[in-house]
This record gives structure tokens, C-alpha cells and sequence, in this order.
């Protein structure tokens, strides 16, 4: 019998995820949204600070106990702020077992926060006296190592105010009537796993559109890289019944209060097959009514990578 407060001499046992100090990290460029995002989570009941220095975050945490979850917001004012220091303070929690640690990263498109700062007229922080683009760029290539490090990638690219609020609250809102939301992700074996993978499935015994030299600089988003995995025999029967699986454990996963799910695909490269498979099935959950967001880390750091060269070039 599971002991609850009702059985005569047992006492119900505590559940030690409940019992974890929730903290998240609430950063990301200049005008993508981070103070929306925080005004929703101090709605939502979180205890929020706004710009804390870095170098005090210590002291917080070895204060006297908290009461309710914590959101801090970095950003480049930041009195300390450092891209290293940042990180170091992650790791540093990630190691203390009582504390349930995220990052959550607010992003945007450059073009988007060009149009935003025009509308505002408001200057870049990274470019007091220069263009807002100036800084925009300056900006996004500091935050690159932690945007790698995000467990919660937001992308506001379109998004009014209130679309931000809903998805935030979709992530943080108390587990009573909160949606299961899904995070799909491809990656490669060569730089590790991701943080934070629920579940993981190896891509790598599939057949690899790398050998084929009309294939490689794609990736598996492209038509015909997905065509070319899908001619592996093996293929349909593991979609089948990876499917089938995801399909079951989700309302289990659901019934037990998770709040989100993250799945990884991972493959050699990153490129090819985990990202066909990844594709293939955020698309199966999202017309089964799922709430899925997907992120393919290597081809996120590609794109980042070429563009911070592109920027160099420029200026």
C-alpha cells in the first residue's frame, strides 16, 4: 500500500521534485522580450529580481530560504555581466542537487528587433552613440554560448506580447490544468547530449545521406534528405513504432503532472537523420493536438557560426 497521511502510524512520503528550489534564468538580446517574460512569471506567483549582479547571487542563494520559485533576469546591463560568468553560475547550480535549475532564452530574429528599436527609437545598450543593428549583432554573438546552453528557447519572431505570456505561462504555470508541452531535438553524438533529455533516440543506424555528395550540404529538413532516410528498410518500422511508444507514454507522462517533455534524436553529424526523424515526428504530435516546439542544435550553431564570420566581414 502507498503510505498516505490517512494510514494509521505512516505518514505520506514527500515528493523530493516538489521539495527542489525552482530557479530559472531569464535572459536573452536586448527587445526580444525578456521583461514580458518575467512580468509573466512574477504573475504567475514567481519571486523575481531584475538585473541582479552576478557576484551577488551567492549570498541569495545562502540566504535565508525561499519561499517561492525564483526568475532572474541577466541581460547585457547587468552591472557584472560576463557571458563566462553566466555560465559559471549555471554550472554551479546544476551541481547542487535541491535546486531545479533552467535557463530560459527569449530570441529573436535581427531583422525583427531592427524593426522594434525603430518603432521604439529606443538606443541598443551595446551601442549607445551607433545603429541599433550594431548592437543587435554585437549582442546576439556574445549571448551565443548561452543561447547553446538554453534548456527553454523562445523564438518572439511574430509574436505579439500576449502570445509570449501564453507560452511562458504554457511552461511555468502550476501543474493543475497545465498543457504537456513537447521539445523535439536533433543533435550530434560528437559534441555530447544536450541538458535535460527526457528521452533519447539513437538515429545512427539509419542510412546516412552524408555519403551522398548531391545530399551533404543539406540537412534534414530538405525534402530530398528525408526522402533518402526513408529508403533505409528499417525505417518505417522504427517510425512506426517510435511513434506508437511517444503516443502512449505522453498522457502517462501528463497524468503524472510533467509540465514538459524533451525528446532528442541524435545522429554522427547532427544534420541528416536525426533531424529527418525530429521533423517527422514534431509533425505527427502537432496534428495529434500536441504542443510541440523543436530545436536542432547543430544546425542552430552552424547558422550562428556563419553569421558571426558574415558580421566580421562586414564590419
Amino acid at each position: 500500500m502507498t503510505p498516505t497521511s490517512d494510514t494509521p502510524g505512516e505518514m505520506a512520503q514527500p515528493d523530493p521534485e516538489a521539495m527542489r528550489q525552482r530557479i530559472v534564468f531569464v535572459t536573452g538580446p536586448s527587445g526580444a522580450g525578456r521583461s514580458t517574460a518575467i512580468r509573466a512569471l512574477e504573475d504567475l506567483g514567481w519571486e523575481v529580481i531584475d538585473n541582479l549582479p552576478l557576484s551577488l547571487l551567492g549570498r541569495l542563494i545562502a540566504g535565508p530560504p525561499l519561499t517561492r520559485p525564483l526568475a532572474l533576469g541577466v541581460d547585457v546591463r547587468n552591472r557584472d555581466f560576463g557571458v563566462d560568468a553566466l555560465i559559471e553560475a549555471i554550472d554551479r547550480l546544476v551541481k547542487r542537487p535541491e535546486i531545479d535549475e533552467h535557463v530560459l532564452y527569449i530570441d529573436c530574429s535581427e531583422d525583427e528587433l531592427v524593426r522594434r528599436y525603430s518603432e521604439t527609437r529606443r538606443r541598443h545598450p551595446l551601442a549607445p552613440t551607433g545603429s541599433p543593428q550594431a548592437g543587435i549583432r554585437r549582442e546576439q554573438d556574445l549571448l551565443t554560448p548561452i543561447r547553446a546552453r538554453a534548456d527553454i528557447l523562445i523564438d518572439t519572431t511574430g509574436q505579439s506580447p500576449h502570445d509570449l505570456r501564453a507560452e511562458v505561462e504554457s511552461w511555468f504555470a502550476p501543474k493543475e490544468g497545465r498543457p504537456l508541452v513537447i521539445t523535439i531535438q536533433s543533435f550530434s553524438y560528437k559534441r555530447g547530449l544536450p541538458r535535460g533529455l527526457d528521452l533519447v533516440f539513437d538515429c545512427r543506424f539509419l542510412r546516412n545521406p552524408h555519403w551522398e555528395t548531391t545530399l551533404r550540404a543539406m540537412d534534414g529538413r530538405d525534402a530530398a534528405v528525408a526522402a533518402h532516410v526513408a529508403t533505409d528498410p528499417r525505417h518505417e518500422g522504427f517510425l512506426e513504432r517510435l511513434t506508437d511508444l511517444v503516443l502512449f507514454l505522453l498522457p502517462a507522462f501528463k497524468a503524472e503532472g510533467k509540465a514538459h517533455l524533451s525528446i532528442g534524436f541524435g545522429c554522427t553529424g547532427g544534420q541528416h537523420r536525426s533531424v529527418a526523424v525530429a521533423e517527422t515526428l514534431a509533425k505527427t504530435l502537432a496534428e495529434k493536438g500536441w504542443q510541440v516546439s523543436k530545436r536542432h542544435r547543430e544546425i542552430e550553431r552552424q547558422v550562428a557560426a556563419a553569421a558571426a564570420i558574415q558580421r566580421g566581414r562586414e564590419e
